[in-house]
């Protein structure tokens, strides 16, 4: 499969380098896409190798994932692998999932941390359990992390969503709208690496805006 790995930014100029130097030992394209950093991000990122898409203003990860899959659409990819920029994935965890794609008729593929969650705060461990359920009976289908970021998403599902969202709520639209569409999701176990990094959601406005997406969602639900 050619693979196009993708990795939404803001301000990730002490993570981004190692990342993205570990990716390309694998031999995969990398696009981070800096969503308006105000630090180095978009010089070391393109510095190590990467083909860097830039935000002049912070639009949210949402848009900067649209960004990266707009670019691979205009490419001769297979797939996308979505990834953090802040070091909380494992890129020696890729293969797992581009193994899985290969034989696999699913759409997409979502790295499961709650199995092996050592070191994740409780109220992460909460808030995933709670929104997982929510997306998961919107979906109609068992995905124990939903907000999990360490993604393979299939080229087939890429051309046929229609994201409207541009924030953080997008990973979740994603997965409704594919699963609306008729595609599997499968879940890959992986490990999540937590070194006391700062949320960036902010916990009042990005809570009100999922509110909102999860409503909007139940309401065309019914409809």
């Amino acid at each position: 499969m050619k693979i196009c790995v993708i990795i939404p930014t803001y301000n990730e100029a002490n993570a981004i380098a190692n990342l993205v130097r570990k990716i390309k030992q694998q031999e995969l394209e990398v696009v981070v896409v800096d969503d308006g950093s105000y630090d180095n991000t978009f010089r070391i990122a393109e510095d190590s190798g990467a083909t860097v898409l830039h935000n002049p203003n912070n639009e949210g990860k949402g848009a900067s994932l649209i960004k990266g899959f707009c670019y691979a659409s205009g490419k001769d990819f297979d797939a996308v692998i979505t990834m953090d920029g802040d070091g909380q994935h494992l890129p020696s965890e890729i293969p797992y999932f581009i193994r899985l794609a290969k034989y696999s008729n699913s759409g997409i593929f979502i790295g499961n941390r709650m199995l092996k969650r050592k070191d994740m705060p409780l109220i992460r461990i909460l808030t995933n359990k709670l929104m997982s359920w929510f997306i998961s009976s919107l979906a109609k289908q068992k995905i124990p992390d939903t907000q999990c970021g360490f993604r393979l998403i299939k080229k087939e599902v890429l051309k046929k969503i229609d994201l409207r969202t541009r924030k953080y709520e997008t990973e979740s639209e994603i997965i409704i709208q594919a699963a609306r569409l008729g595609f599997k999701i499968e879940s890959v176990l992986i490990k999540t690496i937590y070194k006391g990094e700062k949320s960036q959601i902010n916990p009042i406005i990005d809570t009100m805006r999922f509110i909102k997406f999860i409503l909007r969602e139940l309401w065309i639900t019914k409809s």
